[in-house]
């Protein structure tokens, strides 16, 4: 939602979507005819793959390229190996994609019916890198981090998304059991959650520290977090877990519960759809799962030049093919008609002054754009703050000359991290 002033100069006002109500289970999706895994690793035709087209997998079986690789993921089923290639996402990293094809008469991987599941950081790295929710293990495995302070987003970070409040209201004893189970592995002192001020919703929250949030929007970023209910203001370039503090979904914390009430990994993604109409429909479908599926589950046409956003609409990213699958991180699907696309151009900065004005890390944003469409990073960096945007996409919300401001930073921030890494 957004509120306008009447007065000019005045800033817009976007809130955050409360919980809708009447969506208060998610329709479980059948398992389709093949799913798609995505691995963060390029494929090295030098290697000898440890997988290959026609291997047999079974349900809950680590998958990883090489004998030294690091990533890996999880099978969500027991089937077959069709084929695996390269993807590049929007930045140009290369990676993998799997793809299997289902068979209910293999049977379980005995992997999971022999391990006993340890509550501890190495085991979670090891074997939970992929459960929904995305537990980000690797980070809190980081030696560099001393994670003391964990916060649930119980808060929704993007405006139209309700899907960590619903995760909240619909599971929240397990959410509870699965944070303490975090806590235990992190040691850390503190659990907090953050929970929309206007949430009439009820939830046994005990053990937590309760962080009522704004509705106005960016108030539900981790940085906004910080600053408001923990006192952290983040330096240039310094993510929270710098200061101690690790940001981790509920989706996360109900999907460790689960794997260790059962003594298995669990694959069913909640994800909620905002159809053309603005109509929300919650799903809850295996990892891996082929967008088109949602969408023919609830009858939503995708006509061409439609465009599908993974994500809210503030901070989410485009995608171009209706078989980009579910993914661990994946919350919400929004998708726009093409004749109500916002139009982007390439017209120069016309100094309106709207970024500067809203931007929130008080980044000279107009000046900054600049330097990015130079291809200057460092410089943006070290002249116009590039590194102290927390990416909410205000900027090019109000931008007046339709520049796509947050895609620059984004790029740019990527572009210098580059930069960096090969100096």
């Amino acid at each position: 939602m957004i509120k306008r002033s009447f007065f000019a100069l005045s800033k817009p006002r976007l809130t955050y979507d409360m919980l809708d109500t009447s969506l208060q289970s998610a329709e479980e999706l059948a398992v389709p005819g093949s799913l798609t895994l995505l691995l963060s690793e390029e494929i090295d035709s030098a290697k000898k793959a440890l997988i290959g087209p026609g291997d047999v997998v079974k349900k809950g079986q680590k998958l990883k390229l090489y004998e030294d690789s690091t990533p890996y993921v999880l099978s969500p089923v027991a089937g077959t190996i069709k084929g695996f290639d390269s993807y590049s996402d929007d930045f140009g990293n290369k990676a993998t994609y799997i793809l299997i094809k289902p068979d209910p008469a293999i049977k379980g991987d005995d992997q999971w019916a022999q391990t006993n599941l340890e509550e501890t950081l190495e085991f979670a790295a090891d074997y939970l890198g992929q459960i929904p929710g995305a537990l980000p293990v690797s980070t809190l495995t980081n030696p560099n981090y001393d994670i003391r302070t964990i916060v649930v987003t119980g808060a929704d970070t993007d405006i139209l998304c309700d899907t960590c409040q619903f995760v909240c209201t619909a599971y929240a004893g397990l959410m509870v059991a699965g944070a303490k189970i975090l806590k235990a592995m992190t040691r850390a002192d503190r659990l907090c959650i953050t929970v929309p001020e206007n949430l009439s919703a009820q939830m046994d929250l005990d053990g937590f520290n309760v962080l009522r949030t704004s509705d106005t929007y960016p108030s539900t970023l981790p940085a906004m977090v910080m600053k408001d209910h923990l006192g952290k203001e983040l330096s240039p370039g310094a993510i929270p877990e710098d200061a101690g503090v690790y940001f981790v979904s509920p989706e996360a914390l109900v999907s460790l519960a689960r794997t260790y009430e059962t003594g298995h990994p669990v694959f069913d993604k909640i994800v909620t759809l905002i159809d053309k109409g603005g109509k929300k429909y919650r799903v809850k479908a295996t990892i891996g799962t082929p967008i088109s599926k949602i969408f023919s589950c609830f009858n939503v046409q995708i006509n061409e030049r439609d465009r599908i956003i993974i994500g809210g609409p503030m901070r989410g990213f485009a995608t171009y093919t209706v078989h980009h699958p579910v993914v661990p991180d994946m919350d919400t699907i929004i998708v726009q008609d093409r004749n109500v696309i916002p139009e982007l151009s390439d017209n120069a900065c016309v100094n309106c002054g709207e970024c500067v004005r809203i931007c929130p890390a008080n980044v000279p944003v107009n000046l900054l754009v600049r330097y990015l469409e130079a291809n200057l990073y460092e410089e943006a960096a070290d002249r116009f703050d590039l590194e102290s945007c927390i990416e909410c996409g205000l900027c090019g919300y109000v931008c007046r000359a339709r520049i796509p401001l947050y895609q620059y930073i984004r790029l740019g921030k990527h572009q210098l991290l580059t930069l960096r890494e090969n100096a």
